[in-house]
């Protein structure tokens, strides 16, 4: 969880102050959402090859390493004399990353019965850290400056790094460390129709994520709700139901499989999306909590699926998934400025909805519940 935590602390932590660069360097939304963009990005390319390495040298090495140097690329951020410096350190920081995401970790050192619940338990620290860092830096940047607010996120993220060091369980001896060339390996995967499907649903809720609440701070920033930037940064604590249901989704996903939890998440996302073109600010903060909430269940359903799929080279199937979601947490943080220049928030919704509608129909086409027979065979046994 702490692992979860501090991987998103920094992600996506711009996206409160995006307004607020805007006028600060005078630049467009599709500029400073460049910072967005960046970590997203980075985080695409790196982790298959994070993943590969992880699977050679050891996932806990591997997390551990990677939160260190996320906390020095979250300090060097706040040296950023320009936009463009500091949409350089966000590539870094996204570089980073992916070495944390301990989903392939979960696989490998929990039993399958309770692999739902552990993978659900890592995204509701993703979902606080997320949280956390946006609160954080709309609030700190508000006061201090938006420089302060990067030594404040590098802090914490070193102090997490230390605990992690200390207090993250050693792995079990893996006596069949992966050896196949890694063009084989991930061939292998690609082959694997169970996880090209949840490769694209993860595409699917990473841009519906991220077009939400990149766009959503500029919808709050304008009238009606002229929002401040200390507010847009509290937004995010709609993500905190979230953090208590996902667990809840776990035991399901355990219990009944994925295909099932994960529709119904579908469904509320759609739901509370529309509420939010509301001209009221309560409808409004009430459909993000809703949809944060729906985004986070569906998240913890497919990272559980990818390690359900891989039986081997867990990591870097991982990795892969976290290829497609990043590219499209990236593609949502851009693709919207267009719809947004033409029909503002009524037009991101409609493109928003039609993404998770097609991850819907992706999940009901393609999904089968790998691993339940392993599942119940060894909650029985």
């Amino acid at each position: 969880m702490l692992a979860g935590f501090s991987a998103f602390l920094d992600l996506y932590a711009t996206q409160p102050l995006l307004p607020f660069l805007a006028r600060t360097f005078h630049a467009s939304a599709l500029r400073v959402s460049l910072t967005v963009t960046a970590p997203a990005l980075a985080v695409a390319i790196a982790a298959p090859i994070v993943g590969r390495i992880a699977d050679r040298c050891g996932l806990r090495l591997m997390i551990v390493a990677s939160a260190f140097a996320l906390a020095a690329a979250t300090l060097l951020a706040a040296t950023a004399a320009s936009l463009t410096q500091l949409i350089g350190w966000r590539l870094v920081q996204g570089l980073t990353t992916p070495g944390m995401f301990a989903v392939a970790y979960i696989h490998e050192e929990w039993p399958a019965a309770s692999a739902g619940s552990a993978t659900a338990a890592y995204v509701s620290g993703t979902v606080v850290g997320g949280f956390t860092g946006r609160a954080l830096m709309g609030t700190i940047a508000s006061a201090f400056g938006w420089h302060a607010s990067f030594v404040v996120l590098g802090a914490v993220n070193a102090a997490a790094a230390v605990f992690l060091w200390r207090q993250l369980p050693p792995e079990r001896p893996r006596h069949n460390r992966e050896t196949d060339s890694v063009r084989g390996a991930v061939s292998a995967h690609l082959r694997n129709p169970q996880l090209v499907a949840t490769y694209a649903i993860g595409f699917c809720i990473l841009c519906a994520q991220v077009a939400t609440f990149t766009y959503i701070p500029f919808h709050l920033a304008a009238p009606p709700f002229n929002l401040s930037t200390a507010a847009l940064g509290w937004i995010f604590v709609t993500y905190l139901l979230g953090a208590v249901v996902t667990p809840l989704a776990g035991r399901a996903i355990d219990r009944f499989g994925r295909r099932r939890p994960f529709l119904a998440a579908v469904v509320v996302g759609v739901g509370a999306m529309l509420a939010t073109l509301a001209p009221a600010l309560t409808p409004v903060i009430a459909g993000l909590t809703f949809f944060a909430t729906s985004v986070f269940v569906t998240q913890a359903i497919a990272s559980s699926h990818v390690g359900a799929a891989a039986t081997d080279g867990r990591a870097l199937a991982v990795g892969l998934y976290s290829t497609f979601y990043y590219i499209g947490g990236s593609i949502g943080s851009a693709l919207p400025a267009a719809v947004w220049a033409r029909g503002g928030w009524t037009a991101c919704v409609a493109l928003i909805v039609g993404v998770q509608i097609v991850m819907a129909i992706i999940a009901l086409a393609c999904w089968t519940d790998v691993g339940r027979g392993e599942v119940l065979a060894e909650a029985l046994g």
